[in-house]
């Protein structure tokens, strides 16, 4: 083979993927390297943030606006709602999904099923926001109670209830309709995993007098352990940029502030500081982009 000939067959596969490098160079690198050094500037995005310092207070230098981002009380609020996201919508997101997938499986009618299931999926998450604002919808003066929630509690002779307002439910409440979106997701991908799990096993398993229950735990779930982590760490990065569902429904006031709205609040007024925001976002989704593809590898390993 010719030297030529070898270095044509070098170059071919980068040419090949020149293109797709042009882009993720163009539209994440670039990004992503500019969000970085916005980060260290102030709120004019012309000088560094440390030049901003008030003399007395305690500043971190060229890292003020991270200083903001990690002790600002706002902000505080903010990591500490979505810590409670991860903790309750994920597990609510992947469990209904779970269910759901198992249950429609053993229907008639599973593709009516499923696609019900899947339909809130359909809708853009800012009409879900709007949609479930008429849900939890409360009339605060003496007329009637249009929300549907309110009106049903009046009807059974409860009390209505602010479930936007109330700092007690309103971050369930929007998990509500986190839970409501992304379900039928976790459905769909644990659903086509059950799909291709061996029949001959099951069958098996069920001579051998296996319970359902028993069939569940013990084979079905260790078999699709793998999709359930993917859809797991899926959910982990969509809980932490969650942004659609807070800024339609409350604006992130009522102790509702999440990251991501954080951030949006701040693009305009303080550049520098919301850029910080970013990039500590950034951050929280990079171990969990790792796991995946460390997952991803596993299991092509195994192929």
């Amino acid at each position: 083979m010719t030297p030529l000939i070898m270095r044509q067959g070098r170059l071919a596969p980068w040419l090949y993927l020149l293109p797709a490098l042009f882009i993720m160079l163009i539209f994440i690198v670039y990004p992503t390297l500019n969000t970085i050094y916005l980060s260290f500037l102030d709120a004019s995005s012309s000088q560094s943030a440390a030049t901003n310092c008030v003399p007395g207070d305690s500043c971190w230098g060229a890292f003020e606006n991270y200083h903001y981002a990690l002790t600002n009380p706002d902000m505080v609020t903010a990591l500490r709602n979505n810590a409670l996201w991860l903790l309750v919508m994920v597990p609510g997101t992947v469990i209904g999904g779970l269910v759901f997938a198992v249950l429609a499986d053993r229907v008639r009618y599973e593709s009516l099923a499923k696609s019900i299931i899947f339909m809130p999926m359909a809708i853009s998450f800012i009409g879900a926001g709007i949609i479930w604002r008429f849900v939890y919808y409360i009339e605060t003066g003496s007329g009637e109670q249009i929300g549907l929630l309110n009106a049903v509690l009046v009807a059974l002779g409860a009390p209505p209830q602010a479930f936007l307002s109330n700092p007690a439910i309103n971050n369930f409440a929007l998990m509500l309709v986190g839970v409501w979106l992304w379900a039928g997701f976790c459905m769909t991908i644990l659903s086509a995993a059950i799909k291709g799990l061996s029949a001959e096993v099951l069958e098996a398993a069920r001579v051998d007098g296996a319970s359902e229950w028993q069939l569940f735990f013990r084979i079905m779930l260790p078999l699709i352990l793998p999709t359930v982590t993917v859809v797991i760490t899926t959910m982990v990065i969509n809980v932490l940029k969650i942004f659609d569902i807070v800024f339609v429904m409350t604006g992130g006031n009522y102790g509702t502030e999440v990251i991501a709205n954080r951030m949006f609040k701040l693009i305009v007024t303080d550049t520098g500081r919301s850029m910080a925001i970013a990039v500590i976002l950034i951050i929280l989704t990079i171990p969990i982009m790792i796991i995946n593809i460390r997952r991803f590898r596993q299991q092509e390993a195994i192929r």
